[in-house]
């Protein structure tokens, strides 16, 4: 068996058409996660720092800024701020908006404005977004309850109507936020920040690697040699299992090699600073009780079953289709059509679907309270997703054995 595989990967590996995709997708991968390095920039008082200079200088900035963000500390970098605001001299007008000027936001503000628009967020409704400018109209003077109003806020997003969440669903989410340790622990987290934001860029990785797998079983029902093993020895005992061993061996090594690449671009350049810090520094309503570098192993799990699954879905296809091509014209929309269809933020069995598709499925949606309810079990979108792909991997790989065993040569 052991000989089987290594000939039928080896066969797979040495295909032109191999290699191309592998170095189309590589690329792809490459330079979509190079963006956010060639187009990062910064300004500061003396202009503008771009690229490498500006990852430098930002981190500078956050030299002073790795600290947990306690009630007090809270409360003190607000009122640091309002009182720049009553210096007439320091602010500027926007039509009915105030912001601070010259010295005031250079010093005061720009080295940690990132924190202080988390702050400010904390206090605004769901899903609106405010600056620093919104913290001149908190009521400081018993002191900031920066995690109550962080309990407020997620109390209206579990009791918005348009969540559609029942009782159960609440209260799975509320023990989940009860595990989320307090105070957050502030730092810089921009490497992780990227890797989160980009990992839909994976798709073209997962299409590529459908792509080589295609021809698995329909390339030898082309070529017409599908006669001639399906009769040979082992042609329908121990050779389809070869081959679909051999393809999930090559689709989990090459899909390796695209995460290290994507992992290693930003983690060059950004650093592996934050790892262990808190989700809730990128959005205080975050519910899930991870670090960053939790989240990216957990979001990268999920990825890697949709991937086994698609896997097994192409060669299930592969098997019943004469050629490629038309494995490809099923494999690629579904791959690629649900891109189009947004989430739109309702309750309902749309919302819930969409959020199953592959493409969506790659992409973590930590921020969102959307849960799967069966009964009195309740399941957040991580282990759904992870049960979806997971029974069609089981359901696949079997129908594709069988495919192949029963097919009739010409």
């Amino acid at each position: 068996m052991k000989t089987l595989i290594k000939y039928e990967f080896l066969k797979i590996l040495r295909k032109k058409t191999t290699l191309m995709a592998m170095a189309t997708s590589l690329l792809i991968t490459a330079i979509f996660f190079c963006l956010p390095i060639t187009q990062f920039q910064i300004y500061s008082q003396n202009g503008v720092f771009q690229r490498s200079k500006g990852i430098a200088y930002e981190k500078e900035q956050y030299a002073n800024l790795t600290v947990p963000l306690t009630n007090e500390y809270v409360t003190e970098t607000i009122r640091e701020v309002q009182t720049l605001f009553k210096n007439p001299n320091n602010v500027g007008y926007d039509g009915d908006e105030q912001f601070l000027i010259e010295d005031a936001y250079w010093n005061g503000i720009s080295p940690r404005e990132n924190l202080l628009d988390l702050i400010a967020r904390n206090y605004a409704a769901p899903n609106v977004s405010v600056g620093y400018q919104a913290l001149t109209n908190l009521d400081v003077s018993d002191g900031a309850d920066f995690y109550q109003a962080r309990q407020n806020k997620i109390e209206t997003i579990l009791n918005d109507p348009s969540n559609g969440l029942s009782e159960a669903e609440k209260d799975y989410w509320r023990n989940m936020n009860n595990e989320v340790k307090e105070p957050f622990q502030y730092g810089y987290f921009k490497g992780w920040e990227v890797i989160l934001s980009s990992f839909e860029v994976l798709i073209f990785a997962i299409l590529a690697i459908c792509i080589v797998i295609a021809p698995v079983f329909a390339g030898e029902y082309q070529a017409g040699t599908d006669a001639v093993i399906l009769c040979g020895k082992y042609g329908k005992t121990k050779l389809p299992i070869a081959k679909i061993a051999a393809a999930l061996l090559f689709g989990l090594s090459a899909f390796t090699l695209h995460v290290l690449v994507a992992f290693s671009i930003p983690l060059a350049m950004f650093g592996i600073d934050g790892w262990n810090l808190p989700l809730q520094i990128n959005g205080t309503s975050v519910p899930y009780p991870l670090t960053f570098l939790e989240g990216t192993l957990i979001n990268l799990g999920i990825i890697y079953l949709v991937l086994i699954a698609m896997i097994s879905l192409t060669l299930f296809l592969s098997s019943k289709m004469k050629n490629p091509y038309f494995v490809l014209v099923v494999v690629i929309p579904i791959l690629f059509i649900p891109i189009f269809f947004s989430p739109n933020g309702t309750s309902g069995i749309y919302n819930l679907s969409v959020f199953l598709t592959p493409y969506q499925a790659l992409i973590p949606h930590f921020s969102s309270y959307l849960s799967y309810r069966f009964g009195s079990v309740v399941l957040d979108a991580f282990a759904m997703r992870g049960i979806i792909y997971g029974i069609l991997t089981v359901v696949f790989l079997p129908l594709a054995i069988t495919g192949f065993k029963t097919h009739q040569v010409a």
